[in-house]
């Protein structure tokens, strides 16, 4: 990784994978696609996607705390989903997370699977930090 860049791990962060949670690149913050897996590497919510997508949105805020920021620095968000079932309850968890906005700037995707079968969800995120 070039020396302008800064990689971000979050505790509980697995130090020998592949790829970062974070990275910095001047004010921003580029937040790897996440799954509602836990420290168990367990998915949590098996079947419901709007409990997936609050554990997620709590493991985006830990690593922009890592980083110094914190969810109102999020200015856009993917969503990458395997079923259009629930998918509605995600802007109430959306609004519970950016509160009654403005909010980030969003797209989702339908895609036929993810690499944990029992994710529903995997949302990345980009933050300016300033």
């Amino acid at each position: 990784m070039h020396s302008s860049l800064q990689a971000v791990l979050p505790p509980g962060a697995n130090p020998n994978s592949t790829f970062s949670p974070a990275v910095r690149a001047g004010g921003f913050l580029y937040i790897s696609g996440m799954t509602a897996l836990n420290e168990q590497r367990e998915i949590v919510g098996v079947g419901d996607i709007a409990a997936q997508a609050r554990y997620i949105y709590q493991k985006i805020a830990a690593v922009l705390a890592q980083a110094g920021g914190n969810l109102s620095q999020v200015v856009e968000t993917v969503d990458y989903v395997t079923t259009f079932d629930g998918y509605g309850q995600t802007a109430d968890v959306r609004r519970e997370v950016f509160g009654a906005g403005p909010f980030p700037a969003a797209t989702g995707v339908l895609v036929s699977g993810l690499v944990r079968p029992a994710a529903l969800i995997e949302i990345r995120a980009v933050a300016y930090l300033g």
